[in-house]
């Protein structure tokens, strides 16, 4: 088990496209990935499972891994509990972690997963890019577009939307 979790990495996943002509199986993945709106955004692991569901979406998401920085920028601006209430360090200390610092250590490790944690959303409300997005949002990205998978330049866009 510890051994997968080594191999293991985290990946932001963000959404950035409406579904109105998306057929029925991409619509079901997005909820079953709790992307219900755009500019939402959740953090998941590098598991096949989780891998088929991004290539299923993938022409309404963009993903990559993401770095220790963008995973506690993310979790310390955008991380709510239930009651909408920002996620702190006694929180933290409830799960079973000494603070919040830990706790964003242990996830970015993969050791926990942040969608499973009691009385924590599993989704990031995000702003939209400051300036834009530079790209088309109906492109992939290695065309010039948005969507998609772009490894490390996550961290960049994740940094224009908290």
């Amino acid at each position: 088990m510890i051994e997968e979790a080594k191999e293991r990495k985290c990946i932001v996943v963000v959404r950035i496209r409406g579904t109105i002509r998306a057929s029925r199986r991409t619509r079901e993945t997005l909820q079953m990935l709790n992307l219900t709106r755009n500019n939402y955004a959740v953090l998941i692991d590098n598991r096949p499972a989780f891998l088929g569901m991004l290539k299923t979406a993938q022409n309404f998401i963009t993903w990559g891994e993401a770095s220790k920085e963008a995973v506690s920028m993310i979790i310390k601006e955008r991380g709510r509990v239930a009651g909408n209430k920002q996620l702190t360090d006694e929180h933290a200390q409830k799960i079973g972690y000494e603070s919040l610092e830990e706790l964003i250590e242990a996830i970015f490790d993969c050791h926990v997963e942040y969608w499973k944690l009691s009385n924590v959303k599993p989704i990031f409300r995000l702003h939209p890019p400051t300036k834009g997005f530079k790209g088309k949002v109906k492109k992939g990205y290695g065309m010039g577009g948005e969507l998609g998978y772009r490894g490390e330049k996550i961290n960049q866009l994740i940094k224009r939307m908290t």
